[in-house]
């Protein structure tokens, strides 16, 4: 029982629900790279270093963010403020995922572990970012942008641009939602001196903002189908994904956040997912 709970503090630590958001893209460009289903090696291999690259990025946040989380009322009861987890604790966990990070890049192919030493100084360094720039929520977007990269590196080896659309998606995509996330910190960000979109342009300003990062996605996304000859199936998730994303905004008004975490959370999950499974269905039926 000790060990159980101990291991599920460290899950809630990292979040480790929130790896549904980046995943499914990453798996989306392993299908587009393989034009099909990827062997099952390769499979296993990006499902370790997605998991434990993103567990070792957010084990890292937990740290670097943990004197203000301790002083934040929505954030003072995480595992490192109260003491549940250490921070040489956290340190360790943090070691070993991105070890797990380099040995599921070497099991990839060459060019995967060349480039694993630039994704983790990406992964450790922005956290940092929200102490300078508000540009973090793009930084941040960047830092799971490369998931699709990195998985079609994965299946193909090679670098190719053409898979660079699906990349800067996601990145408008997280970049978008991760601003509407920062609402609820907005008057504590601007006491502390930190940057975010809603600390500096405010409320009605950063909305408007999430949705021109959205608005972007979705033309992003179009922009794959010509490339990829990929058939109405993709468009119809595409279009699904758009409406889940016009629901996601209905639901977070300047005057009332009280569903902010139904649409960062569940909205966005259904989003990743949704663009995966059509994608599978271009790839699985005639």
């Amino acid at each position: 029982m000790v060990l159980y709970r101990k291991f599920s503090e460290y899950l809630r630590l990292i979040k480790f629900s929130h790896s549904i958001f980046a995943l499914p893209f990453a798996f989306t460009a392993a299908l587009i790279a393989a034009d099909g289903i990827p062997s099952f090696q390769q499979i296993f291999w990006i499902t370790v270093a997605m998991v434990s690259g993103r567990s070792g990025a957010m084990g890292m946040n937990r740290i670097v963010d943990r004197k203000f989380d301790a002083l934040n009322p929505r954030t003072k009861d995480r595992e490192l403020p109260r003491g549940v987890i250490k921070t040489g604790e956290a340190y360790v966990f943090t070691a070993i995922t991105f070890i797990l990070l380099l040995i599921a890049a070497y099991k990839l192919n060459p060019l995967c572990l060349k480039l694993a030493p630039y994704v983790l100084l990406l992964l450790i360094t922005y956290s940092y970012t929200k102490r300078f720039t508000w540009l973090c929520h793009i930084v941040l977007g960047i830092a799971l942008g490369i998931a699709p990269l990195c998985a079609w590196i994965a299946v193909r080896g090679t670098f190719n641009p053409e898979i660079l659309p699906l990349c800067f998606a996601v990145m408008f995509w997280v970049a978008g939602f991760d601003t509407l996330y920062g609402l609820q910190d907005m008057d504590f960000d601007k006491k502390q001196g930190l940057c975010s979109i809603p600390s500096i342009f405010g409320v009605n300003r950063s909305l408007w903002i999430a949705r021109l990062f959205h608005i972007v996605t979705i033309g992003l996304l179009l922009i794959l189908v010509p490339i990829f000859e990929l058939s109405n199936f993709f468009l119809l998730g595409i279009l699904i994904a758009a409406g889940l994303m016009v629901y996601e905004h209905s639901l977070v008004k300047p005057t009332d956040l009280s569903k902010l975490n139904i649409a960062f959370f569940n909205m966005n999950g259904y989003i990743s997912i949704t663009v995966f499974v059509f994608t599978l269905f271009h790839y699985l039926i005639p």
